[in-house]
């Protein structure tokens, strides 16, 4: 008994060893964990339990049946986060660069259909120079099986994925299709095709970072949600992300004890500037209504017009969706409403409540949004309100103008609770263009035409720049002041809470792609 038990225990040595101490040191080298390291540090202590650790390959071509390691490139398990299960993978660049094989698939497949099946978070540590070449067909068919699995994951549970390292060609998909990715600036990248395959190509001579790296994913593309300065900071976003989320669909976000007292902000009255087209930052009203220090935003450097994250409103977590003014004066166009829209969706699917906070002048002209699709990416973020069952609150803080409000959570496609500040303009447009338009024969043949566009401006002001015609119908519940707006949230959720609706049966809808 005695040599068999020291077979396992040199067995088990060997797979924590990956592909060799000299590997790990220069995984080392490049300021990156090891897989194994990752796992330990993103898991609380002793809790981590591996599931396939003693799983070689099986390939036999190319001299590779002389070269086997235990775990075939990737670690997988369970276990907990602040005490909450959760499942992940970790792909090991120790081991063929941590390149994918068949059995590698089978080994996260594994553990994927093991989250569905309970019901917790998935979370996968990407760090892999992506199929192994040497099985051909079967290593195009893991990635499959594991792209399959993430579909039928979406809206189960959360599903996070880590870019810690090299992530290229088909194994983009993967990370793509789940909800959040975050990357490590300086040692991760994401691309189709290489610069190699690209110069050859298009003969554009480009590098990796500036193909595929973090910034550029962070700020152009937006495929990445999140950059973490280094492997650690980007275990602790993956941590900090989880708090804010259910185990599934099937149960709802873990509250926080918080002391309530008046919740009176006196500060939320100085934010707003009293000339209309003068800008603000809306993080400061964010901040000044949602908990202490409780704001996670989510894709911070990309499309800065519009602002999303998640936060905790009494203890509660929610997702908020805010125009931003300090950016294109806080417009609708194309990548602010796919990234509002996705955030919406993710939301929606796990029970998580939506705060919106609304300035917004309108969607962003001209032949680029046009020819870009504004029309479709727009709709995009009306069909996700539209479809959300989720409690949901809107704030007008300033402007609520055109088409954009009726996207931006209005009464009209469903909010539960609309709100307005005093000083909320709801109008078609702003009171300036619509007396250009309405009065254009009063004003072109008086004999001051500026002196009359002024008071026609006015007139329009009066009548349409405030929120009382909009209260008078029911679209506003109730015009508040600013420094009463946290207590209405936290009273407007709580009343939400057991909120229900009924769909029509159907396979799913069509939204707009």
């Amino acid at each position: 008994m005695d040599s068999k038990i020291k077979t396992l225990n040199e067995k088990l040595e060997l797979a924590k060893l990956g592909g060799g101490q000299a590997r790990i040191d220069k995984q080392h080298q490049k300021k990156k964990l090891t897989a194994r390291e990752r796992v330990l540090y993103l898991l609380d202590e002793g809790s981590f339990e591996e599931i396939g650790a003693l799983v070689t390959h099986r390939t036999k071509d190319f001299g590779m049946e002389n070269q086997k390691f235990y775990g075939d490139g990737v670690v997988t398990g369970y276990g907990t986060v602040d005490g909450r299960l959760v499942y992940v993978f970790a792909q090991d660049f120790t081991v063929f660069g941590g390149s994918l094989s068949e059995t590698h698939a089978e080994k996260i497949c594994k553990i994927m259909d093991m989250a569905v099946n309970v019901g917790a978070p998935i979370i996968g540590l990407n760090d892999s120079g992506g199929a192994r070449i040497q099985e051909g067909v079967r290593s195009l068919g893991g990635y499959a099986d594991i792209f399959y699995r993430n579909v039928q994951a979406s809206g189960v549970i959360p599903q996070i994925s880590a870019i810690m390292g090299p992530c290229a060609g088909g194994a983009v998909y993967s990370p793509a299709m789940t909800d959040f990715t975050i990357m490590v600036q300086d040692t991760s990248y994401m691309f189709v095709t290489g610069p190699n395959v690209v110069k050859t190509v298009t003969n554009e001579e480009v590098t990796s970072e500036e193909l595929g790296g973090a910034s550029v994913h962070s700020t152009k593309s937006g495929v990445a949600h999140k950059t973490s300065a280094n492997d650690v900071e980007c275990l602790e976003d993956v941590k900090k992300l989880l708090s804010y989320l259910p185990q599934s669909n099937r149960e709802f976000p873990e509250d926080l004890d918080v002391e309530l007292n008046d919740e009176i902000r006196e500060g939320l009255a100085d934010i707003v500037p009293e000339n209309p087209n003068k800008p603000y930052d809306m993080h400061q009203v964010i901040e000044g209504v949602i908990d202490t220090d409780s704001f996670y935003e989510i894709h911070k450097d990309h499309a800065e017009n519009i602002i999303v994250g998640f936060a905790r409103l009494g203890g509660k977590s929610i997702g908020v969706v805010a125009n931003q003014p300090m950016f294109l004066a806080g417009v609708l166009d194309v990548n602010s409403s796919k990234k509002a829209a996705r955030f919406v969706r993710f939301c929606d699917c796990f029970n998580i409540p939506l705060l919106v906070f609304e300035d917004v002048p309108g969607f962003l002209p001209g032949t680029d949004q046009e020819w870009n699709g504004i029309i479709v990416h727009g709709a995009k973020l009306l069909y996700a309100f539209s479809e959300a069952t989720v409690p949901r609150v809107t704030v007008i803080t300033r402007k609520a103008y055109g088409g954009a409000y009726d996207v931006m959570n209005s009464k009209h496609i469903g909010a539960d609770m609309n709100f307005a500040w005093p000083n909320a303009e709801i109008a078609v447009m702003g009171a300036k263009g619509a007396a250009e338009i309405i009065f254009k024969r009063e004003i072109s043949s008086a004999d001051d035409p500026d002196a009359k566009w002024k008071e026609k401006e006015a007139e329009y002001a009066d009548l349409f720049a405030n929120p009382y015609s909009a209260a008078e119908r029911g679209y506003i519940d109730e015009v508040i002041l600013p420094k009463h707006t946290r207590r209405k949230l936290i009273k407007a959720f709580s009343m939400l809470e057991n909120k229900e609706v009924s769909r029509p049966k159907r396979k799913h809808g069509n939204i707009p792609l």
